[in-house]
């Protein structure tokens, strides 16, 4: 028997990263650029250690753009390598260099294990872009020498005698043919804006043709004012592109304003957030971050929430719901884990027990920000409401350990003014309607009915949010005994007035049927306390809400809805209709009709042909009124 280790020929793999590594071509930038941040970070860690010397000029990253050459070159000034660091780090694919250092280093570093450590695979990211790579690089080791390291994406590499004297490493891509978009300063300025803006070492950029420009011309002016001495012009100073100390990493307190201005420059939205959430565990794992509520609009599908996920102020994704619960991707924001790698495919993420909890741990952190809200400020709280319902309500629909949380800060708006919880609804309704909550989808469509609630001294809630469809199922399901009726569902005993005689109901409902020319229509006739409501329609909460739902989720045409016609029999119109004999049959169908689409009208709009129809009528009953 042969035992052995199996070996990875970089002659195949390198096609294999260059087209498959990354979905995202981008992603090479940010490789390197992180490369750079590590590198600087293991000089700052063994400069602190007392293991390196401070030459006291700083730290930075510059991305250099040489257009002419066709070049792409990423500098940084951190500890560097010798050649044989560069063979064992970059030769042998996928060896990560961070892990040996903090091995060779562990009892002097901590628990403080800050140090991404990217070389190996991330490195050969290059290889996406570059037909040929290049390393130019000096190690902080005292007598070391440059070296000069190059492949072109094959197996063959060479390695000789380096040019850089200072110390730290330039990383130089020379961009194949396919991947010229790259040769733009737009481009490279966007992907650094886009991966790297929170870095936490500057980053600065280098357009090398312009710098060649203002070199022509300084040298032409120069040759102009005929060698004389000018008066030395104040040289400008780059500014990085990155914001190195990033607003979630401070503490609350320090913030302030500052918490505005973030959310400005960051989500380029021009509205003020609501309000927000700075987000900060230490155990069992590391994360920090801000949340920012926005104002929302109506429509679920309408949202366009962002929340950026980082790792160590590196930029991995927006949006990515397998760590960010899917109702809070309707929020901004920025999470930053340095517990999730980099790179990582989603049934990673779906399966790993940090993100479980990191879930989890966002979920608490909004419910008890929003709970804190009702019970401390409630009446800032009601004022958000209308702006906050639909993701609060979204996140009950989506997430039962979110509604647990938070069920007792959901509140409801009254069509009589203010706010009530659902136990401070049923406690002051509880003797008129019991365990019923009456609701409004349409304050102008159903304020016939909304009259009729008012004049009678009963209580409904505004319901008028497409997510409240499925929401209203949700909290029956919650609250057991509780019901939900839509105002125009149902006629309490309350708003009636008395009995109506067996002989009237039965000569009403055989009138409106064959007026109506709807044998199958149910009619009910009822003694309202308000006069001046000839009839309203009743819909089957249950069938409506089928209907409703059909639509929200795209199951195709309207169902048929159950619903019944209750006439007011204290009602003028009414009386005349039950007064009218058969002589005057069709003045009373006339009326007939125009009294249902009346009663209609207060829960849907009414087809072209019907409104078509109902103005017509509306003249002819004029005409009949003023003989």
């Amino acid at each position: 028997m042969e035992k052995g280790s199996l070996s990875i020929n970089s002659e195949n793999l390198l096609p294999i990263i260059k087209k498959w590594l990354y979905s995202d071509t981008d992603i090479f930038l940010r490789e390197l650029v992180s490369n750079g941040c590590d590198a600087v970070n293991k000089q700052k860690k063994l400069v602190s250690m007392g293991e390196a010397a401070d030459d006291g000029k700083g730290y930075k990253i510059t991305v250099s753009l040489d257009k002419e050459n066709k070049t792409v070159t990423v500098s940084d000034n951190g500890l560097g390598m010798t050649e044989d660091e560069v063979k064992e780090y970059i030769n042998q694919i996928a060896f990560s260099g961070a892990n040996s250092f903090i091995e060779k280093y562990k009892d002097k570093i901590g628990s403080e294990n800050d140090i991404i450590g990217h070389f190996g695979l991330g490195f050969y990211s290059a290889f996406m872009v570059a037909e040929v790579v290049e390393i130019q690089t000096l190690s902080y080791r005292e007598g070391a020498k440059p070296c000069h390291w190059k492949c072109s994406g094959g197996i063959e590499f060479e390695i000789d005698e380096g040019e850089r004297t200072e110390r730290g490493t330039d990383i130089i891509l020379h961009i194949g043919e396919d991947s010229e978009e790259f040769l733009s300063p737009y481009k490279l300025k966007e992907i650094l804006t886009k991966y790297c803006y929170f870095m936490p070492v500057e980053i600065y950029f280098e357009d090398v043709d312009e710098l060649r420009k203002k070199e022509a011309e300084a040298a032409k002016e120069e040759i102009k004012e005929g060698g004389e001495e000018k008066e030395e012009e104040k040289e400008e100073k780059p500014e990085p592109v990155n914001d190195v100390n990033p607003l979630w990493l401070k503490k609350p307190a320090d913030c302030t304003e500052e918490y505005k201005t973030f959310y400005h420059k960051v989500f380029t939205d021009f509205n003020d957030p609501l309000f927000w959430i700075h987000l900060n565990m230490d155990y069992p794992f590391k994360l920090k971050g801000i949340l920012y509520f926005p104002k929302l609009r109506r429509e679920l599908d309408a949202i366009e929430g962002q929340v950026k996920l980082y790792n160590n102020q590196v930029f991995i994704a927006d949006n990515i719901k397998e760590v960010i619960p899917e109702f809070l991707l309707l929020l901004k924001g920025t999470i930053d884990c340095p517990d999730l790698p980099l790179n990582v495919s989603r049934s990673f993420l779906q399966n790993d027990g940090y993100v479980a909890k990191i879930s989890k741990y966002i979920v608490k952190k909004v419910a008890d920000k929003l709970n804190s809200l009702f019970k401390k400020e409630r009446e800032s709280y009601e004022n958000n409401w209308d702006d906050i319902n639909t993701f609060i309500k979204y996140g009950c629909v989506r997430e039962e350990d979110f509604y647990d949380k938070v069920k007792d800060s959901l509140i409801y708006k009254s069509i009589n003014g203010g706010y009530k919880t659902l136990q401070e609804y049923l406690t002051a309704n509880e003797a008129k309607t019991e365990k019923k909550v009456f609701y409004v989808s349409d304050e102008q469509q159903q304020a016939q009915y909304i009259n009729m609630f008012k004049e009678n001294e009963l209580e409904a809630v505004v319901l008028s949010n497409q997510i409240d469809v499925p929401f209203v199922n949700y909290m029956e399901m919650y609250n057991e005994g509780v019901k939900f009726m839509r105002i125009d569902s149902d006629i309490n005993d309350i708003l009636k007035s008395g009995e109506v005689d067996k002989e009237t109901k039965e000569k009403l409902e055989k009138l409106f049927k064959e007026g109506l020319g709807k044998d199958s229509l149910t009619v009910q006739a009822e003694s309202l306390k308000t006069e001046n409501v000839s009839a309203v329609i009743e819909l089957s909460e249950q069938s409506r809400r089928m209907q409703e739902m059909s639509k929200l989720y795209g199951f195709g045409g309207d169902m048929p809805m159950a619903e019944t016609l209750v006439l007011n029999t204290k009602n003028g119109v009414i009386k005349q209709v039950l007064a009218m004999g058969d002589d005057k049959k069709d003045d009373r169908d006339l009326i007939i009709k125009q009294v249902y689409d009346l009663a209609a009208m207060s829960h849907r709009s009414l087809t072209a042909e019907e409104l078509t129809a109902f103005v017509d009528r509306s003249s002819k009953i004029l005409e009949m009124i003023s003989k």
